[in-house]
């Protein structure tokens, strides 16, 4: 039950693709929130410096993303990519789907 690399290669390509895209929208949104009190309300400034850390919390979780990538990249060049690491047996290929950077089956991850 050897999963389809060359589909996983590309399903890979493309969630960095799609990361890296989504990071590039985002980066003005993660720019300082000047404190300007002449023109913007104490509230306004509230409201922009928590749309600024919840931006800063989603490009966390994008380069945490690209790391868990690169690590099913490293997989695929060494034969590892579809068997899980911590038990050795198949990660069924409906995970791999959905999570085509999953380095554990469903068993071992629920644990």
């Amino acid at each position: 039950m050897d999963p389809d690399l060359e589909a996983a290669r590309q399903r890979l390509d493309d969630k960095k693709a799609e990361i890296e895209a989504m990071s590039a929208m985002s980066e003005a949104a993660r720019a300082p929130v000047m404190l300007d009190q002449q023109s913007v309300g104490r509230l306004s400034r509230m409201d922009a410096m928590q749309q600024q850390q919840m931006a800063t919390a989603q490009e966390r979780a994008r380069k945490r993303d690209l790391v868990r990538i690169e690590m099913a990249e490293r997989r695929l060049a060494e034969g590892e990519y579809g068997w899980c690491a911590e038990c050795g047996e198949a990660i069924a290929d409906k995970r791999l789907a959905i999570d085509p950077m999953a380095e554990k089956c469903v068993h071992c991850a629920a644990r």
